[in-house]
């Protein structure tokens, strides 16, 4: 692959951890507000999308040190793990079960829904970029 240019370089070193951070504001604001896991994880792909344009796909998998398929597997894996918690303790399944939790406060499985809606968007949408700049 050739070398990006400086500038280019510059922007994705810089940008990309910016646009991490942005994607988990989301996704933990979304359950009262606009946002979640799939508009975080877009998000978080975009930035992951704009490094990897920057310095290939290679570069990419060593910067997330993990494989995007698998975080398609984990992702799925957590959001399904959400939908039955409802569902073993005798409630239908995807049914929201909430705790409080000190200096946190209110969490439950519709959270742990959108991590694993997150995490699967970012594999899905890096993994589908990768396999255009790998062909």
């Amino acid at each position: 692959m050739k070398k990006p240019s400086l500038l280019l370089e510059m922007a994705a070193r810089r940008q990309t951890p910016v646009l991490l951070i942005v994607s988990l504001w989301v996704l933990f604001r979304g359950h009262n507000h606009p946002g979640g896991g799939f508009i975080g994880g877009l998000l978080a792909a975009g930035g992951l999308g704009f490094y990897s344009l920057t310095y290939g796909p290679k570069a990419t998998r060593r910067y997330m040190r993990i494989d995007p398929i698998r975080l398609i597997g984990i992702g799925c894996l957590t959001a399904l793990g959400a939908g039955l918690m409802g569902w073993l303790g005798g409630l239908p399944f995807l049914t929201g079960i909430w705790t409080d939790l000190p200096l946190i406060g209110k969490v439950g499985t519709p959270l742990l829904f959108d991590i694993g809606v997150y995490l699967t968007v970012i594999g899905a949408a890096v993994s589908m970029l990768h396999a255009f700049e790998e062909a």
